[in-house]
């Protein structure tokens, strides 16, 4: 039997002679109609069946921002699965969208190489007090500034309501109203092009969200055989997954070529189940290689893992998916754990320096071993994986946000110790990722919020944070989701007044993200540009970075009190260009050498409680 040709443009699409192509895949319906709305007046079409469970039909002369839904035989009129813009929110009609009514101004925007992104995480209701695309514009200066190559947006997709994190979205297309819509997220992209910024948007593909999505009532999105803590499972890989694939790869393309996106961010892949012999995520990745081949354009795939398995990022030809990047949560957590102190939940896995030493050696900390939280053996090595291919932070919206009252580290660290966790993460070989505000110390939390209009759910999703948080030990009262001072207390000002803690720990990270910009060695992501020596009894890991001539020594101190180590650097004169005890970033004070001679094989150098230092030799 021939194979069935993948079925593309979906939603409705602007054709070049000015008609519009609506089709919507309803394999449930035994007929499909579409109903326009237009100058509050209303017209029915009847729709023609294409093969595989397709309903396609094209209208001439339709008024720009016409309004429809689509009416499967016997059933309510439902908004398109691939709307391109809900302006009356998640159940109310879909509005055509030309995407050839904008001007870019990007042409000669080719993107960045992966290696060059310093990543930038923020939510867009919460970054400013307008909370939305085109209040994020004239941040973007400051973030240019702070030394940040990447802006990270958290979901964008429609959800319900006004106030959510973006992971209900339920329609994957559409860009949140509330927001600014396509044109509000086409000038944000355009305006990151304009000063050199690329734009990464976090995409969920393993759920949707429970309220407005009325997929089911169109096709075999989903599926029974697998579960997910956050909803039914996408069907992937069962009876009729071909066009639930298909509806999803085009979704990635479409970020990509419609809003000009450099990257997407895969949200939790583990709960993407799919068993075929070409599963989504290769399907994905290949998709996206070939457009950017196409466009000349370069384009990202960086997935969220909790599976510890280096197939995600392998090449096809080594047996893997071709991801370009993953997120690192085992570095994330030996650092908190060294950091901290915490053991409850899933930090009862870490705390020991070794665990500290190899994530930044290897990049996996479970490998193989057991892992008691799991209760059994977990993941495989990334010992041959490039340092470039997986992303460090000392927090981001999950670790902060999953936390009982979303409290930051600086809720709980001395600026010493934040002053710490920034260098280990920016002078790290691996793509840097920073959340929102850490960079100057934000005191306000970062807490889970919804704005949902179905009592139930909301009484449902208040219950299952309260059990989400029962392995942790953390004390408080759980904030109440759907409260709009959860999301009120949840914002920042990044451009406001700051006091003494906040303004020093900002300058150390403008200018630890200036020395990794400008030194070849901390520029250099290979995995042959790094050694990593622990010192565990001293507390102390030294990261020896080297590109060509360039040779930079990092030493990270965890101890509570001063410590001189043995260190071993190559025959030359070593320059201190960053200490973290200095009294300018709030430091206990230096003891560090400010020039080391190295004549020999060791070389001693003092090292301040709880402080990072860089040399450089010249």
């Amino acid at each position: 039997m021939a194979e069935k040709a993948r079925i593309t443009g979906i939603g409705a699409e602007v054709l070049a002679d000015g008609g519009t192509r609506f089709r919507v895949w309803g394999p449930k319906a035994e007929g499909m109609r579409l109903r326009v709305i237009t100058g509050g007046k209303e017209d029915t079409r009847e729709m023609e069946p294409e093969e595989n469970g397709y309903y396609t039909v094209t209208l001439h002369d339709l008024p720009p921002g016409s309004r429809y839904l689509f009416l499967p035989q016997g059933k309510e009129a439902r908004p398109d699965p691939a709307s391109r813009f809900q302006p009356e929110g998640v159940h109310g009609p879909s509005q055509v969208v030309d995407p050839n009514l904008f001007t870019w101004h990007d042409e000669g925007w080719r993107g960045i190489s992966l290696e060059e992104y310093v990543i930038y995480e923020l939510h867009v209701g919460t970054f400013t007090r307008e909370g939305t695309f085109a209040s994020l514009i004239p941040r973007l200066d400051y973030l240019k500034e702070l030394g940040i190559t990447a802006v990270e947006l958290m979901p964008v997709a429609q959800f319900p309501g006004r106030r959510n994190w973006g992971y209900d979205g339920v329609y994957p297309f559409a860009p949140q109203n509330s927001y600014g819509g396509p044109e509000g997220l086409r000038r944000l992209v355009d305006a990151c092009h304009a000063k050199g910024l690329a734009l990464v948007l976090d995409v969920v593909y393993n759920h949707l969200g429970p309220e407005g999505n009325y997929l089911e009532e169109f096709g075999w999105y989903f599926t029974d055989r697998y579960r997910t803590p956050w909803g039914n499972a996408l069907n992937y890989d069962g009876p009729f997954s071909d066009p639930v694939c298909d509806y999803f790869i085009q979704n990635a393309l479409h970020w990509i070529n419609e809003y000009h996106v450099d990257a997407l961010r895969l949200d939790a892949v583990h709960g993407i189940f799919d068993f075929g012999a070409r599963p989504f995520l290769l399907q994905l990745a290949e998709a996206v290689a070939e457009n950017e081949r196409s466009t000349g354009r370069k384009s990202y795939l960086i997935a969220e893992s909790a599976l510890n398995d280096v197939r995600i990022i392998h090449p096809p030809e080594r047996g893997g998916f071709g991801v370009h990047a993953q997120w690192n949560d085992d570095l994330h957590h030996a650092l908190h754990a060294i950091l901290t102190g915490e053991r409850s939940g899933y930090y009862e896995d870490f705390g020991s320096f070794t665990q500290l030493a190899k994530a930044y050696s290897e990049g996996f900390v479970f490998s193989g071993e057991y892992s008691p939280f799991r209760k059994r053996r977990h993941g495989n090595s990334s010992r041959d994986i490039a340092p470039s291919q997986l992303v460090a932070f000392s927090q981001n919206h999950d670790q902060v946000g999953n936390r009982m009252t979303g409290d930051r580290l600086s809720s709980s660290l001395t600026g010493d110790q934040l002053t710490l966790a920034a260098a280990a993460v920016i002078l790290s070989p691996f793509i840097p990722l920073l959340f929102m505000g850490e960079e100057y110390a934000e005191r306000a939390p970062f807490q889970y919020f919804v704005d949902h209009g179905d009592p139930a759910l909301i009484e449902a999703v208040r219950k299952g944070r309260a059990e989400e948080f029962a392995c942790f030990s953390w004390q408080g009262e759980v904030p109440d989701p759907e409260s709009e001072e959860t999301f009120l207390r949840s914002m920042v000002d990044v451009e406001r007044r700051r006091d003494e803690r906040e303004e020093r720990v900002l300058s150390f990270y403008r200018k630890a993200l200036q020395l990794r910009r400008t030194i070849p060695a901390l520029r250099d992501l290979s995995r042959e540009g790094v050694e990593v020596i622990p010192l565990e009894r001293e507390q102390v890991l030294v990261l020896h970075r080297k590109s060509g001539r360039s040779e930079a020594c990092v030493l990270l101190s965890f101890s509570s009190k001063g410590e001189e180590v043995e260190v071993r650097l190559t025959q030359g004169t070593w320059q201190k260009l960053l200490d973290s005890a200095a009294p300018q970033w709030g430091g206990r004070g230096e003891i560090a050498s400010r020039e080391v001679t190295a004549m020999q094989a060791e070389s001693r150098l003092k090292v301040a409680p709880f402080s990072a230092l860089l040399y450089c030799k010249y």
